[in-house]
């Protein structure tokens, strides 16, 4: 089979995957509601079915590519989705907890379909990336935040059972921007895949901080420009075009395409969660309350906390030291201050704070899933926002 024909395949199998968790989410929902059995070994089944499909793209890409697909964002949201299925199949097996697959498919189907809107190329690796740390530092990222995000969703579960959500009060508050912010990822992925299909194109030459001269092509219509920049024909065109009225120029420290695709995904997740919100007449926790009702909190907790006890010594392996082994091999430093090691620095103290504050000053319950919830906010952080908005030795999405 030729590398074009397998690597179409592994597309395949990944979209596959996409469908059958689609479809696990109704009998992980009906196990929850019923208690009965047989929901809950087909949804696991299901679960496995995509999750050995989810390994074959994979695995399959790595042997086309010759190097582990985790080099751009496309790749590296991919795997963090397998990673987080995989985090909750050992979880499963752990605890028998129906309603995790239930939370943690809608999850990994948002960081899908999130990929999906990025270049699925495979590219040769640029000297930085050329190396087995960049292998082994972002494999075992991805599998640290995988497991720490288990714990955002089992912490999630907790609150919604032990909280009033129709009581107005702060937690109802947060609880409900959480789901307002999962919302907007839906947007994201809404506005990308639409214009994905409509071939919508514009394109932006300015002088980059190298002061070399680049060209954005926007997928999404522009709202935020590169400071100084003009709209261009095509990329290999200088004829300046007059129709940058209305855009708003960004130094060029900030990624203006990226940021722009951030704008859109905010105003049409705002739009979905307004009409979610005006259909129904509910908060969005309100309609998920329910399947909270049957739910241990006390065992929620616990997998809460087990999952931050697994996942922050992997993260600061994986975060940390093995990032700096790959930095000084790439940029001849082990520290450079540059965004993405500041914020894996503020991930692994923020656990590490969890885990004292746990662990030393009793810490439980609501507590302790609050913290978790905050931690998957800074995790998302550093996946999505910095590397999609502030330039830095990271960039490659």
């Amino acid at each position: 089979m030729s590398g074009v024909s397998l690597i179409e395949l592994s597309s395949t199998a990944l979209y596959i995957s996409f469908l059958i968790y689609l479809i696990a989410i109704v009998p992980w929902g009906l196990s929850v509601k019923s208690k009965k059995k047989a929901f809950a070994r087909m949804g696991l089944a299901l679960t496995i079915a995509g999750f050995v499909l989810q390994l074959f793209y994979f695995i399959s890409r790595w042997y086309v590519s010759g190097h582990a697909p985790v080099s751009n964002l496309y790749e590296f949201m991919t795997f963090f989705g397998i990673m987080l299925v995989g985090s909750f199949l050992i979880m499963y097996y752990l605890y028998r907890q129906s309603v995790m697959g239930l939370f943690v498919l809608p999850i990994a189907l948002l960081i899908l379909g999130y990929a999906n809107a990025f270049s699925k190329e495979i590219s040769p690796l640029i000297p930085a990336l050329q190396s087995k740390w960049l292998t082994i530092h972002v494999i075992t990222v991805a599998f640290s935040s995988a497991i720490l995000s288990i714990s955002f969703i089992t912490g999630f579960i907790f609150l919604l059972k032990t909280i009033d959500v129709n009581e107005k009060s702060k937690q109802t508050f947060f609880l409900e921007l959480t789901m307002y912010f999962l919302t907007v990822v839906l947007g994201f992925i809404l506005i990308t895949t639409s214009f994905n299909v409509t071939g919508y194109k514009k394109y932006v030459m300015f002088e980059n901080r190298q002061q070399k001269i680049e060209v954005y092509d926007y997928q999404l219509p522009a709202i935020t420009v590169p400071k100084d920049s003009v709209v261009v024909k095509s990329p290999a065109s200088t004829e300046a075009l007059r129709d940058k009225n209305g855009l708003v120029e960004i130094p060029v420290i900030i990624d203006a395409k990226k940021l722009n695709t951030i704008i859109w995904a905010f105003l049409t997740g705002s739009l979905v969660y307004a009409l979610i919100r005006l259909i129904t007449k509910r908060k969005m926790i309100s309609l998920i309350k329910p399947f909270s009702q049957k739910v241990n909190a006390d065992l929620m907790d616990e997998v809460t906390y087990r999952s931050v006890v697994i996942g922050f010594p992997l993260f600061a392996l994986g975060g940390l030291i093995f990032a700096m082994i790959w930095a000084q091999m790439a940029w001849s430093r082990f520290w450079g201050w540059d965004p993405k090691e500041v914020w894996a620095l503020i991930t692994f103290l923020f656990y590490a704070a969890l885990l004292h504050l746990r662990i030393g000053k009793g810490w439980e319950g609501e507590r302790t899933a609050w913290m978790a919830l905050i931690g998957f906010g800074i995790i998302i952080f550093n996946q999505v926002f910095v590397n999609l908005i502030i330039s830095g030795l990271h960039s490659y999405a």
